[in-house]
């Protein structure tokens, strides 16, 4: 392995929807956060839209909003050149129109020193996945539910 990726962080990716276009920018702080205390690096930041006819449009970051107040200058120039048109497109396929989006590639810099320590070990990742809050939320009531059922009996 060359030697420049041997302490490379897991790579992931979001496709994050915002319905009617409507982006607050409340988030936009806590992912700098991120960034400034070096738990994540922004490999790659694009903003789509989906019109009503389907088409996807890219949006600038400056100002998404148009309303003078969403400055997302600081992830200007955010493009490692992993995110093609192919994957931008793939991304549109699931907004809804009349939707925006952001696609976002990071690196998870808090874990790098692990990835690379297993990676020289000669470990490989043969799985990975994600567990939605709305899952672990619903497996959690289950088993609630299930543990007040065994009390009342």
């Amino acid at each position: 392995m060359n030697d420049e990726f041997e302490d490379v962080g897991p790579i992931d990716y979001l496709v994050l929807e915002f319905p009617g276009n409507k982006m607050t920018g409340e988030a936009f702080p806590l992912l700098v956060d991120l960034v400034d205390r070096g738990i994540v690096r922004i490999l790659d930041l694009v903003f789509v839209r989906k019109d009503i006819d389907g088409s996807l449009v890219a949006l600038e970051l400056a100002d998404l909003t148009g309303d003078g107040e969403l400055d997302l200058s600081v992830f200007e120039g955010a493009s490692s050149g992993l995110l093609g048109g192919d994957d931008i497109s793939e991304a549109g396929k699931v907004l809804q129109p009349n939707n925006s989006a952001a696609i976002l590639v990071y690196e998870n810099l808090w874990a790098a020193p692990l990835a690379g320590a297993l990676r020289r070990s000669g470990a490989q990742m043969v799985a990975g996945g994600r567990i939605p809050v709305q899952a672990l939320l619903a497996s959690l009531e289950e088993l609630e539910d299930r543990d007040t059922g065994r009390a009342a009996a």
